[in-house]
């Protein structure tokens, strides 16, 4: 299959979408020899002739999905009306391989339908269709209707308005103001023929063949070619998700700041996996843009470097463990402590109970030495079996590797999977009670989530305490171009709970010892502006240290065309206050196709 895009996981009939849904009421339709596309396209963006059968509805053919379980084609009226808001363009599902070309001129009987890619439940707008059709080719070779051109003109500056509370926050029964809104633009595009033209992707091509790209080349722009998120209220409008309809064979294998020259033409589809999405009869050309990944400074020989890296479910039946091992000599410059987050235990996902993650860490520290680094040791707990989410029997943990030339780790006895790590006063000085630790790992915070790690580290005769985070993911939250606007973030729940509790801890730390260093770093599954940052700083506890670097670097994480930050290495005040912090996003993964995990490490090195 050409992409998981095209994959038709739920259909709700328009009549449920209506009554559930946006509170559109149902209207009975003009006599069917008169129904044009438009008709029943409608202002909305559920169709106004929601389940009803209509006649002989015209349109040329203007591309055909043959593959997938969404097989079918889309046609379009070549005649439009005089409303903006009116597509004259509908997709015709026909669960077999259809048997019309493009140029086809046809008509259509069938019943009109809104399909909810990924189900009603995943709070997704609905795709208009013409479902269980007859189809008549009146004639061939037809000219197909002018692509209507998508740039940086045409697409608003605003992304959406918002829902409607009456309809739990809904935009489905909003007229569509598509000279105000670019969400309302693209919905009067659905199913149309459309054009971009010298598109940088800002979105690597990723194993379903599909990328990004914008059609606003100054939109948050950064050096290396993305576009950068950088908060809820400022959507990057400009971003669009580009498959093919030919063979993912001759699909280019792009990286962020590559541009598809020339014209990319086809129609405006909407799937699960990221809203609108041009499906492209026509490919631009590929054009590099020459991104070479990135390498951070060496550190002094005072200087400690502390890393994040996640790596993405590695266990020993992985190919990447030389390239991972690479990144780290080369890329980060053998940092001296590097936390590591996707750490699966010895085989991997297969579930039968095995916990432990040796042979995956020494076959990662082996290709270290391989590739010139230093012999790293290491510290971790292995988890309870299936107890910390991620793939099923897969037991991901964080692990600690230190340079032990460089730093050494305080070990103190009793650190386990269930025992909550603890702070206690010695000599004036704050300790762990058991180190490695894990933060209350009975807590419900961390229910099917990953605990917290927690060490104690010493350089140079300077204590350092470490805390390892992998928090909630953001599964199960709605997309950007849901219909309930804004989306609802459920995830971060979860996330909000844990990180109070890695903040209350840090507390602890700094209540017992004013000035002790504290490092709280990982993959934070969420943004430097997220409340879930905001709880985690607390009130100047700990300071996402990302936040150092011009606002268009700031990004660990490429996603649906949004550079953006997952990643994080926080700090405690006596860290900041040095002045000598000097933090790196290294980009070595996030921009690019052949990526060995698809988030950048991150670098902190500072003087303790």
């Amino acid at each position: 299959m050409p992409s998981k895009s095209s994959a038709r996981l739920a259909a709700l009939t328009v009549a449920a979408v209506c009554s559930t849904l946006s509170g559109v009421v149902l209207i009975t339709p003009a006599h069917a020899d008169t129904v044009r596309i438009h008709d029943i396209q409608g202002t909305t963006r559920i169709s106004p002739l929601a389940g009803q059968k209509v006649t002989d509805v015209a349109g040329i053919v203007t591309g055909v999905r043959t593959y997938g379980s969404s097989k079918g084609f889309w046609m379009q009226d070549p005649s439009p009306d005089a409303d903006q808001a009116t597509s004259e363009g509908v997709f015709v599902f026909t669960s077999s391989t259809p048997k019309v070309a493009v140029g086809d001129s046809v008509t259509v009987t069938g019943t009109v339908s809104e399909y909810v890619p990924g189900g009603a439940s995943s709070g997704n707008q609905s795709l208009t269709e013409i479902t269980k059709p007859t189809v008549t080719v009146v004639s061939s070779g037809n000219a197909v209707p002018a692509p209507t051109v998508m740039d940086e003109k045409s697409v608003p500056a605003q992304y959406t308005p918002a829902g409607d509370a009456a309809a739990n926050g809904s935009v489905n029964g909003l007229t569509l103001e598509p000279t105000r809104y670019a969400l309302d633009y693209y919905e009067s595009l659905e199913g149309m023929n459309v054009q971009v033209a010298d598109a940088r992707v800002v979105t690597a091509t990723d194993p379903y063949t599909e990328l990004w790209v914008t059609v606003k080349p100054h939109e948050h722009a950064n050096r290396r070619g993305g576009t950068v998120y950088g908060s809820y209220t400022s959507q990057n409008t400009g971003r669009l998700q580009v498959q093919s309809l030919g063979s993912t064979a001759d699909f280019p294998a792009a990286n962020v700041g590559d541009e598809l020259t020339g014209t990319t033409t086809g129609p405006l589809d909407y799937n699960q996996y990221g809203g609108y999405t041009l499906v492209a009869g026509k490919l631009g050309a590929l054009k590099s843009g020459g991104l070479q990944r990135e390498t951070t400074r060496r550190q002094a020989r005072g200087e400690l470097a502390v890393a994040t890296y996640n790596v993405q479910n590695l266990d020993p039946s992985d190919t990447s463990f030389a390239a991972h091992a690479s990144a780290i000599v080369n890329n980060l410059e053998s940092p001296d402590i590097v936390s590591l987050e996707e750490i699966q235990d010895n085989n991997g996902a297969k579930d039968d109970g095995t916990v432990d993650a040796s042979q995956t860490v020494t076959k990662l520290i082996d290709a270290i030495v391989a590739a010139g680094g230093p012999r790293y040791e290491w510290r971790s707990i292995n988890p309870v079996n299936d107890q910390d989410g991620g793939e099923p029997g897969g037991n991901i943990r964080q692990v600690f590797l230190f340079n032990p030339e460089r730093v050494s780790f305080t070990d103190r006895p009793g650190g386990d999977s269930t025992t909550a790590v603890g702070v206690t006063k010695v000599h004036g000085k704050a300790q762990l009670t058991v180190s490695p630790g894990r933060i209350d790992p009975a807590g419900d915070a961390w229910k099917s989530s990953r605990k917290p790690l927690v060490g104690e580290f010493v350089f140079r005769g300077k204590t350092v305490f470490v805390i390892a985070n992998h928090l909630n993911s953001k599964g199960g939250d709605q997309g950007l171009t849901a219909q309930y606007q804004p989306p609802t973030r459920s995830s971060e729940t979860q996330r909000h709970l844990q990180a109070t509790e890695v903040n209350t801890f840090v507390k602890d730390i700094l209540d017992t010892q004013k000035n002790a260093r504290v490092i709280a770093l990982g993959d934070m599954n969420d943004f430097e502006f997220s409340d879930t940052t905001k709880i985690l700083e607390g009130d100047g506890e700990l300071w996402s240290a990302i936040k150092s670097l011009p606002r268009s670097e700031r990004y660990t994480y490429d996603y649906q065309g949004n550079s953006q930050v997952l990643d994080q290495i926080l700090v405690s005040p006596s860290i900041r206050r040095g002045c000598d912090l000097d933090y790196d996003s290294v980009h070595i993964n996030s921009e690019f196709h052949d990526q060995i995990s698809d988030h950048d490490p991150q670098v902190l090195r500072f003087r303790p």
